[in-house]
Protein backbone atom coordinates (compact mmCIF):
# COMPACT_ATOMS: atom_id res chain seq x y z
CA UNK A 1 0.00 0.00 0.00
CA UNK A 2 1.35 3.60 -1.10
CA UNK A 3 0.99 6.38 1.39
CA UNK A 4 1.93 10.05 0.84
CA UNK A 5 3.37 11.63 4.25
CA UNK A 6 5.50 14.65 3.95
CA UNK A 7 9.52 14.35 5.09
CA UNK A 8 11.37 17.73 5.70
CA UNK A 9 8.79 19.79 4.34
CA UNK A 10 8.71 17.80 1.14
CA UNK A 11 5.48 15.68 0.02
CA UNK A 12 6.77 11.93 -0.64
CA UNK A 13 5.17 8.93 -1.30
CA UNK A 14 5.96 5.47 -0.83
CA UNK A 15 5.20 1.58 0.59
CA UNK A 16 3.96 1.67 4.17
CA UNK A 17 6.85 1.01 6.60
CA UNK A 18 7.76 1.71 9.65
CA UNK A 19 10.03 4.45 10.64
CA UNK A 20 13.37 2.00 10.93
CA UNK A 21 12.50 0.79 6.80
CA UNK A 22 12.12 4.50 5.69
CA UNK A 23 15.62 4.66 7.18
CA UNK A 24 16.98 1.59 5.41
CA UNK A 25 15.24 2.41 2.41
CA UNK A 26 16.49 6.42 2.26
CA UNK A 27 19.79 5.20 2.59
CA UNK A 28 20.90 7.07 5.69
CA UNK A 29 22.67 6.58 8.41
CA UNK A 30 20.86 6.13 11.41
CA UNK A 31 24.15 6.59 13.96
CA UNK A 32 23.69 9.94 13.36
CA UNK A 33 20.19 10.69 12.85
CA UNK A 34 17.14 11.70 14.97
CA UNK A 35 13.50 11.65 13.68
CA UNK A 36 10.87 13.81 14.75
CA UNK A 37 6.98 12.32 13.80
CA UNK A 38 4.37 14.03 14.13
CA UNK A 39 5.89 16.93 16.22
CA UNK A 40 7.50 14.05 18.90
CA UNK A 41 11.06 12.82 18.63
CA UNK A 42 10.73 8.88 18.63
CA UNK A 43 13.86 6.87 19.98
CA UNK A 44 15.68 4.71 17.62
CA UNK A 45 14.97 1.76 19.57
CA UNK A 46 11.69 2.23 19.28
CA UNK A 47 12.34 3.15 15.08
CA UNK A 48 10.67 -0.34 14.62
CA UNK A 49 7.47 -0.24 16.19
CA UNK A 50 6.37 3.23 14.19
CA UNK A 51 4.50 2.20 11.29
CA UNK A 52 4.06 5.66 9.34
CA UNK A 53 0.58 6.15 7.87
CA UNK A 54 -1.07 8.73 5.26
CA UNK A 55 -0.63 12.18 6.17
CA UNK A 56 2.49 11.53 8.45
CA UNK A 57 5.12 14.53 9.18
CA UNK A 58 8.27 13.52 9.34
CA UNK A 59 11.37 15.74 10.03
CA UNK A 60 14.78 13.73 9.37
CA UNK A 61 18.00 15.38 10.94
CA UNK A 62 21.44 14.65 10.35
CA UNK A 63 24.01 15.69 13.18
CA UNK A 64 27.48 16.19 11.81
CA UNK A 65 30.37 16.89 13.87
CA UNK A 66 33.06 19.93 12.71
CA UNK A 67 34.74 22.63 13.91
Amino acid sequence: MVIALRINGQEEQLEKCTIEGLVAVKGLVAASLVVEHNGRIVKQTDWHTVLLRHGDVLELLNFVGGG
